[in-house]
């Protein structure tokens, strides 16, 4: 067994290195010193026959054996962290838990639920990391993809959590215009998009973008400044619509909505503190305008 729990010990150190492409920094988070975690990784290395990183004197780069390690790493600590949990004899939820959620609803409501999910579970910790871009989830380290739209990556584990409608929109004045110009979100959204009515009728619409961005809050900004048109979440212009600073360029139909979900690794157990978090997330995602609960991953 002590064998077993070293070996643990060095993926730990080696997927803590990975994630901060630092040694001292992942020593740092793990308590250790820097000379026992580089001897930590060196050790790995030995007993797997490959080396793992190669170390520059300012760089640390994952070899293609590392990152195929790092890859089976994950479910393999997390297994871990589920089975040392159903052998307790107490439900305490404790550990940390690694999250990448998208940039707006990660600083705003997503933010919230977290925080409320802290107080309630003071002996979790939350590493909270905000990216709209596709991200390999075993080379970034987290335990759980908050993501909005598409899933590009057949290896994980999708849930869906909740439907976000969206609404294409403008202010008042240029959306009497009869083909404003218009503001995209890549990848999103470009020249062309189709919107529905209640029926299922579709009606497409065509302008050159005058502005393409990658960020939600950009987007919003650009069309409640009046300069374009575009497609913004339900959520996010709620009170525009409540107070007319934005309105329905074509009110009889909207835009297509887009599926959040989570997303994390294949294990054989995943532990309490992730499948608690997502029902805690599709709970509070329950409360917010524009946004409607899909499932509640009890079966995580």
């Amino acid at each position: 067994m002590a064998k077993s729990l070293d070996r643990l010990t060095l993926l730990e150190t080696f997927a803590r290195i990975a994630e901060r492409g630092s040694i001292s920094a992942a020593a740092l988070d793990l308590g250790l010193s820097q000379a026992s975690a580089s001897r930590h990784l060196q050790d790995l290395e030995s007993r797997l026959g490959a080396v793992l990183i190669r170390r520059t004197t300012h760089t640390l780069k994952l070899t293609d054996a590392g990152k195929s390690v790092l890859r089976d790493t994950r479910p393999l600590l997390q297994s871990w962290d589920a089975l040392t949990e159903s052998v307790s004899d107490n439900d305490r939820i404790a550990g940390t838990l690694r999250v990448v959620a998208p940039l707006a609803l990660g600083q705003s409501h997503l933010a919230a639920i977290a925080s409320d999910f802290l107080r309630r579970h003071p002996d979790v910790h939350l590493v909270w990391e905000l990216s709209d871009e596709p991200i390999n989830v075993a080379e970034r380290g987290c335990d759980v993809w908050l993501r909005i739209g598409p899933v590009p990556d057949d290896r994980l584990i999708v849930r869906p959590l909740a439907t976000v409608t969206r609404s294409y929109v403008a202010t008042p004045e240029l959306a009497s215009q009869p083909n404003p110009p218009l503001a995209a979100l890549a990848p999103y959204e470009g020249n062309r998009f189709e919107l529905r009515d209640a029926d299922g009728g579709t009606r497409s619409v065509k302008s050159n973008a005058s502005f393409i961005t990658n960020t939600l809050g950009t987007l919003a900004t650009v069309i409640r400044s009046g300069t374009a048109a575009g497609i913004l979440p339900d959520w996010e212009i709620a009170e525009d619509l409540r107070t007319g600073k934005l309105t329905h360029v074509v009110p009889e139909f909207s835009a297509p909505s887009l599926n959040l979900s989570a997303c994390y690794l294949p294990a054989a157990r995943q532990p309490k503190r992730l499948t608690a978090f997502l029902s805690s997330v599709a709970e509070g995602l329950g409360q917010v305008p524009g946004i409607t609960p899909t499932h509640s991953p009890t079966d995580t």
